[in-house]
């Protein structure tokens, strides 16, 4: 990673507000699509991870071209994470991340034939993130609207490199 300590913090802190990651993936007549899935709740070292079913689209889509993009959207900010996915059916990694959110779509539990562990190995993520409330930001934006301006100061933008 090249990314310093700072830039992973400001990734990890939205991450943690989040609970679904829109992920982008190419079907085989090369159109982007996009699905909501839950995200698994861990701490951010590089990658995102997801529960999937092992015979779905977006795998299938997956095998075809791993490039993906995850996008988040929380009150902490917004993230485009570009990267890698793969999928594995690791034992110990589906029992290290297994959730009740993952119960819920998986009939025979953890030892479901179709439950996977799809990774998203992030190469740059795009961030947009603010520290002020949200009242001030609108506020910020009300004036712009009221004296024919743009909002200033309202949030940071950067790019990532993972």
């Amino acid at each position: 990673m090249t990314a310093t300590a700072e830039e992973i913090k400001t990734v990890a802190d939205v991450l943690d507000k989040a609970r679904i990651g829109l992920l982008t993936t190419v079907d085989e007549a090369g159109h982007l699509v996009c699905r909501p899935l839950a995200l698994v709740d861990q701490d951010f070292a590089g990658s995102v991870w997801f529960f999937v079913q092992k015979d779905s689209h977006k795998v299938h889509d997956i095998e075809s071209n791993p490039q993906v993009n995850v996008g988040v959207d929380t009150s902490k900010g917004w993230l485009s994470i570009s990267g890698t996915a793969s999928l594995t059916t690791d034992a110990a990694k589906i029992d290290e991340l297994w959730n009740t959110g993952a119960e819920a779509w998986f009939d025979q539990g953890r030892d479901d034939p179709q439950v996977a562990l799809l990774e998203v190995e992030a190469h740059t993520v795009e961030s947009w993130t603010s520290t002020e409330p949200k009242a001030i930001t609108l506020l910020k934006y009300a004036k712009a609207a009221a004296t024919g301006g743009h909002p200033e100061n309202v949030g940071e933008n950067a790019t990532i490199q993972l």
